[in-house]
């Protein structure tokens, strides 16, 4: 399991990776893996296809995991359209190309990109749902991702449906006090035995 953290900090282990975004201002950081983040939901009177193509190319992609395609929150066909014609753009930029699941999921073109990230509401996120879609994902061969992940329950409920990363903005909040914090959340899950409901071995 490999968390990403949306604020970079001196203190953060090496082991803890960065979400990146065209509006948070991190930066990617030589011999630190990341993922890359469209930053739609968050601000989607500013995201333009052209813009975050643009700043993906900017980006030193060698250890990448995933771009995510554009997405719309709590909507699964309307993720579909957006998704869809930026699978291939993405790709040719160099990056896996991951699809975000949102509330309505029913199935996805998995041949067509490269990770599954869990985005969608805390009732979707939480729900009965999302163990079957992730061990779909498992068998299509997906790396698999759950977004907005902060608290250790939800990062050991994200390990135990048998997500490979999951990320969060809770070092955002008080740096000091929850660096420490989410390493631990880490080692945690790295040394404790984990229930994976996936059916792999």
């Amino acid at each position: 399991m490999i968390y990403l953290s949306g604020k970079y900090t001196s203190e953060l282990p090496p082991e803890v990776g960065l979400m990146v975004t065209p509006h948070n201002r991190q930066k990617v950081r030589t011999g630190r893996v990341w993922a890359a983040d469209n930053a739609r939901f968050a601000t989607p009177e500013k995201y333009s296809d052209a813009t975050y193509l643009k700043w993906l190319a900017a980006q030193n992609n060698a250890r990448c995991l995933f771009a995510t395609a554009p997405d719309v929150v709590g909507d699964h066909l309307a993720t579909l359209q957006l998704s869809v014609p930026m699978f291939a753009p993405i790709r040719k930029a160099g990056y896996p190309v991951a699809f975000v699941a949102q509330n309505g999921f029913d199935d996805a073109p998995w041949e067509l990109f490269d990770a599954l990230f869990i985005g969608g509401d805390d009732v979707f996120k939480l729900g009965s749902q999302v163990p079957g879609i992730v061990r779909e994902a498992k068998r299509q061969r997906k790396w698999v991702h759950m977004g907005r992940v902060n608290s250790y329950m939800r990062l050991r409920l994200a390990s135990v449906i048998g997500c490979d990363s999951a990320d969060g903005n809770h070092i955002a909040f008080k740096p000091d006090k929850y660096t420490p914090e989410v390493a631990q959340w880490v080692e945690r899950i790295k040394n404790q035995p984990t229930l994976n409901l996936t059916g792999e071995m």
